[in-house]
Formats: C-alpha cells, sequence, structure tokens
C-alpha cells in the first residue's frame, strides 16, 4: 500500500515513503528528534473577552437563520462569522476557556452538535480541530470547526476517486486491504469497530488514524462513543508523549458509497511557547511533502509498550 526508501545519511537515515492509492509523499528524519525544538507548554493565562466564554458566547456569537443555536451539554454550535466554506460552523466544546484534559462526554457532546449542524447543508463534510495557537487555532478557548461545499475537499477528493480506481483494478475495497495490513503492522493502535494506527504516510507528526465502518456523515451517530472513546485515548497519547497542540480532521463523504470509509486524522503539533516556534515550514506548506521526525511503527510499538 505504500513504499520505503532509505537514504543513509551522516548521522543515521532519512526514509522517503509514498502512499501508492493517493500519491501522497512524505519524508521522516527520526535523527531531527534530536533537535528537540519542541519546549515545554506555555498557555495564554487571560480569557477576557474571549468570545467564547459563557459571558460573551450568547451576545457576541451570531445564530442560525431559525435565530437560536445548537446546545448540547456544555457545546454551544453557531455559524462561523468568518466562514471559508459554503457551509462553516462552529462548535464551542467546554463551558471554560483552558481545561486539564476533554471527557469523552465533552467530545460526544460536540461532535453531535457538529453533525447536527452539518446535516442542514447538503455537501462534503468534514469536522475539524485545531487545538492551541501553535496548531492554528486563533481562539484559545476549545472549539469545532463544520465545513462542507458541494465539491470535495482535495484531500477528501483524492481518496473518493483514488478508491474507485482501485476497485475498478483489483474487485476489492481498499480501505478493508488497509485496515487487514494495518492490524497485523508495528503501526496498529488499538481497536476493532473503528481501527486506530500511526498512518504509514503521515501528514503531519505522529499522524494518527481511526477508519471507520461508515462513509457518510448521517451514518456516524451510531459510532459517536467509539470515535469519542479513540479520539480521547490518542490525545492521552499525545499528551505521555510531551505534545499538547493537535490538528484533527475527520474526513466524509457525500454519496453513500462502498469505495469509501469515513475517517479520522490526528497529528500532533509543538507545544504553544514564548518563542512561537512552529513545527510547519517551507516543505509542509508549499511542497506537500511533510517533514516528519516520529517513524509509525515506533509511535505503534510506544503505545503498546508504554502508552496505554
Amino acid at each position: 500500500m505504500f513504499t520505503v526508501t532509505d537514504v543513509p545519511t551522516g548521522k543515521g537515515k532519512l526514509q522517503y515513503r509514498e502512499e501508492h492509492l493517493t500519491g501522497l509523499r512524505c519524508r521522516i528524519s527520526p535523527e531531527r528528534l534530536k533537535r528537540h525544538i519542541d519546549q515545554s507548554l506555555s498557555l495564554p493565562g487571560e480569557s477576557t473577552g474571549c468570545p467564547f466564554c459563557r459571558e460573551n458566547i450568547f451576545s457576541i456569537t451570531p445564530t442560525f437563520a431559525d435565530g437560536n443555536r445548537i446546545i448540547r451539554g456544555e457545546s454551544v454550535t453557531f455559524p462561523n462569522m468568518f466562514p471559508f466554506a459554503e457551509w462553516h460552523t462552529v462548535t464551542v466544546i467546554t463551558r471554560y476557556h483552558v481545561v486539564p484534559a476533554f471527557t469523552r462526554q465533552q467530545i460526544a457532546d460536540a461532535l453531535m452538535a457538529q453533525t447536527e449542524s452539518l446535516l442542514r447543508f447538503d455537501g462534503y463534510p468534514s469536522i475539524n480541530w485545531n487545538y492551541l495557537p501553535s496548531a492554528g487555532a486563533s481562539i484559545v478557548h476549545p472549539h469545532l470547526q463544520g465545513i462542507s461545499d458541494r465539491r470535495p475537499t482535495w484531500m477528501t477528493e483524492r481518496y473518493l476517486s483514488a478508491g474507485k480506481e482501485y476497485h475498478a483494478k483489483t474487485g476489492n475495497r481498499y480501505w478493508d486491504v488497509v485496515r487487514e495490513q494495518e492490524r497485523s503492522s508495528d503501526r496498529y493502535l488499538f481497536g476493532e469497530e473503528i481501527l486506530w494506527s500511526a498512518h504509514a504516510v503521515p501528514a503531519g507528526e505522529r499522524e494518527v488514524r481511526g477508519i471507520l465502518p461508515v462513509a457518510r456523515l448521517d451514518e456516524l451517530e451510531s459510532y459517536i462513543d467509539s470515535l469519542t472513546g479513540g479520539i480521547v485515548e490518542v490525545l492521552s497519547l499525545y499528551r505521555k508523549l510531551g505534545t499538547h497542540a493537535f490538528n484533527m480532521t475527520i474526513f466524509f463523504s457525500r454519496e453513500k458509497t462502498e469505495e469509501f470509509s469515513a475517517f479520522c486524522s490526528l497529528i500532533s503539533r509543538i507545544n504553544p511557547n514564548p518563542l512561537s516556534t512552529s513545527d510547519s515550514a517551507f516543505m509542509e506548506r508549499l511542497h506537500n511533502e511533510p517533514i516528519i521526525l516520529t517513524l509509525p511503527e515506533d509511535l505503534g510499538r510506544y503505545y503498546r509498550n508504554e502508552g496505554r
């Protein structure tokens, strides 16, 4: 399903990896871990003026066309004031500006609220999460963003079209083959109904993917508990490895199709710090070939041996 090319360097080795289905490529350089560019977590202490805190959220944020917001548990959902999609919603996850860790209930409520908001538009939806400024969050207060357009984003479109091509050529369903291979690989973390593994060709540091047994957003509800448990487990793993910031996207198809599985992708990001150092540079943002430090197989072994 992917190729690995080892290139010896003066201090170790460099790996070039490419996913056959999509053509996605990355470079893995484990020696760069020794640079220790990540630093201790440093969070902004002030929440004054935060539009997502309870004293502001119901007066500052917009409402849907019916004049309401979606309230589920602690979460509050409303249209994005500055959208970059045909349909763009925000779900504030927690009542508090900063939390030490997310509970399953908090994430489950937020995911269900996002689902309700996105099903109001007939497009290709995704549920997204930038957590902390070093992961691209413009507001520290934890929140999800849902987007939906009549045309899928590049990543969704690539997996949709490539999955159809794979099925036409082999007669097999790509996602079933991936699940089978990942389950027996060093990259496997946990899960059966939703299989979680360190992705073989990472799009970011320590990418973990959870492959769902459904394709569409309107099929998600039955798997919310399992999905939420997996997300909480991955976030706990990241914290044990010393990183708190992350990005997450859950990709869905618009059509009910056998050639696509919805999947949840998480990547860890560098901790917010006074130097405002970012772990994304020109290779990631301009070449679409991210520089990765952690071997996916090492992440799988770490979880099984120490990360539980």
